[in-house]
């Protein structure tokens, strides 16, 4: 072999051998979300499409989901390491699959307030919860505010209701149409799909858990057992870069958006944008949010929802609110600090 030809495979050799490690040194992570890719989606993908993850040597894949049930036991089953789910979904799987291998833990606080919300019309009367004794509520069998319904009511002295349950893209429309008086599901979304068939926000009553004595938290980023103990670095990063990218949907949403938009392309920006501020202004940086520091969880109010979780849900265990929640792999409280101030 002449000098040239050598020096040519010796430098072709070189340059596989770095890019072979560069590989080896990068992580695959698989992410489930919640749902599909609307407004709140931005808190994910934005930080991918910024390259946050790349930075941090994570090869990260965002799916679309289908509830967050689904969010939980793709998760479990080892399909995906990272998810995000409500955190009441979470620990319905725990207490229902005590001896499940692989029951995936919450790792970081993203909604410190459920969603939920039971919306009515104002024509219909409906002002208050004690409003809905005797009334027809409509939604999904597997909605979060649904299966929730019993510590609002309980909180609320609310009884003798009647349910409807429906596809999730008939919701809005049973309830504009009149044939229930009333629906549960997150404020962001039922609130913007009501609008969406033609029904004016300010006749719109929205009775949001949250004011209304319910406590509970809300969506989590969870994580596999395996993932937690064969990457905790990885995970760590992945919080890491997640967090910037959160500070940065926060202070300009109608930018993150485009990252939903090149995720689906026939989404509706303008609504979509709403949304996201929605989200932001009432389940993200809410007070108890502020209070409580982004992404962290208070030990006595975790323990009153799991409480409220198994009676509620009538799980087979009671649920173990120390099994559910891990925040070791949090960033320091200074990164976390991204809240800005009402």
């Amino acid at each position: 072999m002449t000098k040239r030809p050598f020096l040519q495979a010796v430098l072709a050799s070189a340059l596989s051998l770095s890019f072979g490690l560069a590989n080896a040194q990068t992580t695959p992570i698989k992410f489930q979300l919640d749902w599909r890719f609307e407004g709140p989606a931005a808190l994910f993908v934005h930080p991918a499409a910024k390259g946050y993850f790349k930075d941090a040597k994570l090869d990260v894949t965002v799916d679309a989901g289908n509830g967050s049930g689904g969010a939980v036991t793709r998760v479990a089953s080892g399909a995906y390491d990272l998810g995000f789910a409500d955190l009441a979904a979470l620990m319905e799987f725990h207490a229902n699959n005590p001896d499940a291998p692989n029951k995936p833990v919450a790792i970081m606080m993203v909604y410190n307030n459920t969603p939920a919300s039971v919306m009515a019309l104002k024509k219909s009367g409906i002002k208050t919860p004690t409003d809905l004794n005797g009334k027809k509520l409509g939604a999904p069998v597997f909605d979060a505010g649904r299966r929730a319904f019993p510590i609002f009511a309980k909180a609320n002295g609310v009884g003798n209701v009647a349910w409807t349950a429906m596809d999730p893209p008939l919701r809005e429309t049973m309830l504009v149409r009149g044939d229930i008086d009333a629906i549960t599901g997150f404020t962001f979304t039922s609130l913007l799909n009501i609008e969406a068939r033609g029904v004016k926000a300010e006749d719109v009553v929205v009775l949001q858990y949250p004011d209304y004595g319910v406590k509970l938290y809300g969506n989590a980023i969870i994580a596999s057992p395996k993932m937690l103990k064969d990457n905790p670095e990885a995970v760590k990063a992945f919080l890491k870069a997640f967090t910037k990218g959160v500070k940065e949907v926060i202070a300009k949403p109608a930018e993150a958006i485009e990252s939903v938009k090149a995720r689906d392309g026939i989404i509706n920006t303008a609504l979509e944008t709403r949304r996201l501020q929605l989200a932001i202004d009432t389940v993200i940086n809410s007070p108890d949010a502020r209070a409580e520091g982004f992404g962290q969880v208070k030990g006595p109010r975790l323990a009153l929802m799991a409480s409220q979780v198994s009676d509620a849900f009538n799980t087979k265990s009671r649920v173990n609110p120390d099994a559910i929640w891990n925040g070791s792999f949090l960033p320091t409280a200074k990164e976390l600090d991204i809240l800005p101030k009402k």
